[in-house]
């Protein structure tokens, strides 16, 4: 299984994100799962991630310093049997951009996790804001990750949009 986390530019909730999966799933040795992420901007391409989001990761144990933000390409549709978005808008830009030969599913991170936290399943972007955001983003992220963990260990698997 191949998972895709995507938010806007790729430097604050989709680093995160992928950070707590990968975290997550190494704990319970799912070690078929692979997690990469990108944006849908380019703005950062290349850059680290935000120094919020690494700090706020590293607080839980969790060494995102080494990802480098990257837009979301074309061939991650085929590469990837998931995009999962952080937001509404992310998934509606991410649906827009789907190639016609596209065989990846798209749907939000944490409906697809099966973690709705809030109100829409979105996880709010923390850019302007200030730690508080960060932590509570690091919350989210790493609830949607355990329970992604726990429906794979299930046998069940995340299968939102079925």
């Amino acid at each position: 299984m191949h998972l895709l986390l995507v938010c806007l530019g790729n430097i604050c909730r989709s680093p995160m994100a992928e950070g707590a999966l990968r975290m997550r799933l190494d704990e319970a040795g799912l070690r078929h799962v692979a997690v990469d992420s990108a944006g849908t901007g380019d703005w950062h391409a290349g850059d680290p991630s935000d120094r919020r989001a690494i700090a706020t990761a590293a607080r839980h144990g969790v060494d995102i310093s080494g990802l480098r933000a990257r837009q979301l390409q074309p061939a991650d549709y085929t590469r990837f049997d998931w995009l999962l978005c952080a937001d509404l808008q992310n998934l509606r830009d991410v649906q827009a951009r789907r190639p016609a030969a596209a065989s990846a599913r798209i749907e939000l991170f944490t409906r697809w996790a099966g973690a709705e936290a809030i109100g829409d399943g979105a996880i709010p972007d923390p850019y302007t804001g200030g730690q508080d955001e960060f932590e509570h983003v690091w919350s989210v992220v790493d609830a949607a990750a355990a329970a992604a963990v726990r429906s794979l260990q299930a046998g069940r698997g995340p299968t939102a949009g079925d």
